[in-house]
């Protein structure tokens, strides 16, 4: 059983949903981590009066943009802060896959009902900074939810146009085309694709008309943005809420779909009627992504059950079950955020000067300040499900090589190793959590 192995744990005071690795070449060691808290009304508002009584103000959905750089040099801590951004509460963020105007661009999906564009500039001081772009408000009075961009599949042509799909609290999905000048996004269409919020909006990487859709009805569409508003199918093959969707930029009718029905269901988009596989995850799925470059691999945010990964390779060319390779349960915090990096290296990067404390987080406090969280323990990690899924401590021999190879620009998604060494390849990966307000870096051996 393949295990993964605890790096770094970061306090990121607030709660934190989103965490997405930059996929640019040259640019791979760079992660953001978006977060959510919504301020108490017991809590003090703002500055006082001049007569000592507190504003008061209604309850504010508070949010903070923070940029790491992944140093492999620091031995200690890897990811080192360079930026952080207050700004109205991130509940979705992605960084599109090609240069826009010579510059990366991430879009956020944030409480305030917008999307807005941020461009990554050069800075003499931190080396990279996030400066605002545009800003584009979807509606009044609601929040937007997830945001794709068009960009995922590897080998986009040329003349495709630049898009992003989003998804907002009054159940409405929203295209917007970006001109690849950098420009402010353009609105070309709205429409009404669920009853009540629609949780998550995603592109078929092969075929960027087709959106899909999953709302808190419970509902799974797909659409044809050439006829917005008229859905393709409707799956009710989900029980609950769907929150998370994401095509394979690997295999072209691969769709992956999860939801708080607390199941992963792999589908061939071909025939919509029956998931190839349904897998029992044991806690709401809010994220799902398919590795970079191992293409059957998919990594799954799963709240209150931690995070998973899966292989899903039978399940794509046989119609077998999904297997679950590794499964990790944080202790009183949900995981909703997860992403894998597109750094790839070939052996565990840990120095042999690295030490290995006993405990690798900060204790923070809770949402309501009742209690402290430990990070993680690497003496109890190595078995943390009982089943012998949890997080290994490194062996020695895995200290003593650290190779790293970072992935540049290539024809293959796997950058031109061979499907051999891609697979006998160590992957690293992020996740974040609400409740103890954490940012995790984890290493995972792929065998």
């Amino acid at each position: 059983m393949a295990g993964a192995c605890a790096l770094q744990t970061v306090d990121t005071e607030l709660t934190a949903d989103s965490v997405e690795w930059c996929p640019l070449p040259g640019l791979r060691h760079l992660l953001a981590c978006g977060t959510y808290q919504l301020r108490r009304a017991d809590e003090p508002a703002g500055p006082q009066s001049e007569g000592g009584t507190e504003v008061e103000e209604p309850q504010i959905r508070l949010g903070r943009l923070f940029l790491y750089s992944f140093d492999e040099n620091n031995s200690t801590h890897p990811l080192v802060e360079v930026q952080r951004k207050d700004t109205s509460a991130i509940l979705d963020m992605k960084w599109c896959h090609i240069p826009v105007a010579g510059h990366a661009l991430l879009g956020l999906a944030d409480a305030s009902g917008s999307i807005q564009l941020l461009r990554l500039a050069e800075s003499e001081k931190s080396g990279h900074m996030l400066e605002p772009l545009s800003s584009l408000a979807l509606e009044q009075q609601c929040l937007a939810l997830s945001l794709d961009w068009s960009t995922g599949k590897t080998g986009r042509t040329r003349d495709q146009p630049l898009k992003i799909i989003s998804s907002d609290s009054t159940g409405q999905l929203h295209l917007l085309v970006v001109n690849e000048t950098g420009s402010r996004p353009q609105k070309v269409a709205s429409w009404q694709a669920h009853q009540f919020e629609a949780w998550v909006a995603a592109f078929n990487y092969w075929h960027i008309e087709t959106v899909y859709s999953g709302g808190d009805d419970g509902l799974l569409r797909g659409w044809d943005t050439r006829a917005p508003g008229r859905f393709l199918f409707t799956s009710k093959r989900h029980s609950m809420g769907v929150c998370s969707i994401q095509s394979s930029p690997h295999r072209e009718h691969i769709l992956a779909t999860g939801s708080y029905d607390e199941h992963i269901l792999l589908w061939d988009t071909r025939n919509m009627k029956q998931p190839l596989a349904d897998t029992p995850m044991h806690g709401g799925v809010w994220r799902i992504k398919w590795h970079p470059f191992q293409h059957h691999l998919l990594l799954a945010a799963c709240m209150h059950s931690g995070f998973k990964i899966l292989n899903c390779q039978k399940a794509m060319e046989e119609k077998q079950e999904v297997t679950v390779l590794a499964s990790h349960t944080l202790p009183s915090s949900l995981v909703y955020g997860a992403d894998w990096s597109w750094l790839f290296f070939r052996s565990l990067q840990l120095a042999p000067s690295r030490p290995y404390p006993s405990n690798l987080g900060t204790k923070t406090a809770d949402l309501k300040g009742a209690s402290e969280l430990p990070g993680p323990c690497r003496e109890c990690m190595a078995d943390n499900d009982g089943e012998g899924r949890g997080v290994k401590p490194p062996t020695e021999d895995m200290r003593k090589n650290s190779t790293w190879v970072q992935a540049t620009a290539a024809a293959t998604p796997d950058c031109g190793l061979s499907p051999e060494e891609a697979d006998s390849a160590f992957s690293l990966l992020a996740t974040c959590s609400f409740y103890d307000h954490a940012l995790h870096l984890w290493e995972w051996e792929g065998k």
